[in-house]
């Protein structure tokens, strides 16, 4: 599933879950709010379900769910859980 907000996104953002748990439809839900607030216009969220993909977490070192990645802009940063601590969520998305 993508969900785009703009042609050229200055965070590109990739959603780690395991089907419609609670904790990752809460990660989907909290994730696409704080976006929404703080990023309008700058991110794109791509959410791969690890149920329907399982190799997908060897190939991309996903150890634990739900993970948030944040490949752009480099580095690279990951965010294990629900994304309910907003404050460490932009922190680590380097939002200003």
């Amino acid at each position: 599933m993508l969900m785009s907000t703009e042609d050229a996104p200055t965070r590109k953002l990739i959603l780690y879950v395991a089907g419609e748990t609670p904790k990752s439809l809460a990660a989907i839900s909290n994730l696409e709010r704080i976006c929404r607030e703080h990023l309008p216009g700058k991110y794109r969220i791509e959410v791969i379900d690890l149920k329907k993909n399982p190799q997908l977490a060897r190939e991309h070192k996903i150890v634990a769910i739900p993970t948030l990645v944040r490949e752009l802009p480099i580095p690279i940063r990951k965010i294990i859980g629900d994304l309910s601590d907003e404050q460490k969520v932009l922190v680590n998305l380097k939002v200003e």
